[in-house]
Parts: C-alpha cells; structure tokens; sequence
C-alpha cells in the first residue's frame, strides 16, 4: 500500500526519504516534487523499475521519461558529448526547468525506452528532489499524473491518479506552478548534423534559451 510523507515536518521527511532510498533500490517507484510538477521516479538503470514507471502513467516505450540528475558534473558522465552552447544554457539555468536531449553514452547500461541512442536530462532546482537524487543518483522522472491527465501539482493529485502504483508520496506542498520544463533537443548540434531544436517549450521561453546560447533555433515538427 502507498505511503505518504509529509516533507514539511522534520521527522516525516527523514521517514519518507529513507523509505524512498530503499524503494527506489529495490525497483519501486517514488513520486516527488520538483520545481515544475509533481513526477513519479524510478532507478533509470534498472529496466524493470523504468517499464514500471511507464506502466504506472499507461505510456508505451515511444514515450521514454526524461533522468534527473543530482549535479551538473553527471551531465558529462550520461551524455556522450556536450556542445558548449550547451555547456552555457546548463550553466545559465541549471538547477531549472531546461530538459536537453543529448547522444547518449553507448557504454551505459540502461534501458529507458524507445530513445534512439539519446537521452534527456534536467537538473531540478529542488531541495526534496536533490537531495533524494544525491543518494540514489540519476533517476528516471515523468509527471506524476496519468497519460492524458493533467500533471499533478500536490502529491494528492498524484494520488488519486496513480493511487498504489506508487510505494511512496514525498508530499512538499503545492509546486510553483503547472507548466512543464522546456525541452530543447541539441543532438543535431552534437554531431553536427543540425542545430538547436525546441522541442516543447514550456517555463523558459525560445529567446531566452537563443539569447544564452547564441545559437538559431528550430521549432519542433
């Protein structure tokens, strides 16, 4: 049966973050909050954990989830190479809400999903979030709401979405907001076949992503 902590009481959140360490360690998931939405995490190096997590939200494998990662230095250890221009947006506005679609590193051995050999990362600016991403390392972390649905902004909205699919609720109040990250795609910068490309923009804006990068942009199909 689902547990829920609550983060805002020291004792709770001591609770919570240890049983969801173990949770995550033995291939269950967790949700907790992030600076956007609410998001339900699992180990992203364990297969059966990530196709757990989809099965949870009813997605299929075309639909990999974004990892989390506790620091900027990890961006080098999951992305097979990083652009400066992206070098500068990480800079600028990580912790934040700025996913990046990065070539993948061949070497690692995980199983996310339908990626085509690449990977999104996003560094969350949230305390509950790094914290449990210090100790765990990267996680594997889509919206914690069912696919369709709107993304839970309380860890009660991802409860009655998700309900015990979920071994554990880190419940830190309502997020700040509703709209998602901003998901830019530089793997064509990567290996020099294209340039940067918005994939969804959401809480940072285009020009603003341009104006640190100082790259041209591209729309999404």
């Amino acid at each position: 049966m689902a547990r829920t902590f609550d983060c805002n009481a020291e004792s709770d959140l001591l609770t919570g973050m240890r049983l969801a360490r173990g949770a995550i360690g033995r291939g269950e998931l967790v949700v907790l909050p992030t600076d956007t939405v609410y998001g339900v995490a699992a180990d992203a190096f364990s297969p059966a954990a990530v196709q757990r997590l989809l099965d949870a939200k009813g997605r299929g494998r075309q639909s990999p989830p974004p990892v989390l990662v506790p620091g900027i230095p990890t961006l080098d250890a999951l992305a097979e190479s990083v652009p400066e221009s992206v070098r500068a947006l990480v800079a600028e506005f990580w912790p934040g809400p700025l996913t990046i679609i990065l070539p993948a590193r061949a070497s690692l051995a995980w199983d996310l999903g339908d990626t085509g050999g690449t990977v999104a990362l996003r560094m969350p600016d949230h305390r509950i979030a790094l914290e449990l991403l210090s100790e765990t390392g990267p996680l594997a972390v889509s919206s914690a709401n069912l696919t369709g649905q709107p993304a839970a902004t309380t860890a009660a909205d991802a409860l009655a979405q998700l309900g015990d699919s979920i071994s554990i609720y880190l419940d830190a109040g309502e997020t700040p907001g509703s709209v998602p990250s901003t998901i830019i795609d530089a793997t064509g910068l990567a290996d020099g076949s294209g340039g940067l490309r918005i994939v969804r923009e959401g809480v940072l804006p285009a020009a603003r992503i341009a104006e640190v990068s100082g790259e041209p942009l591209e729309s999404a199909p």
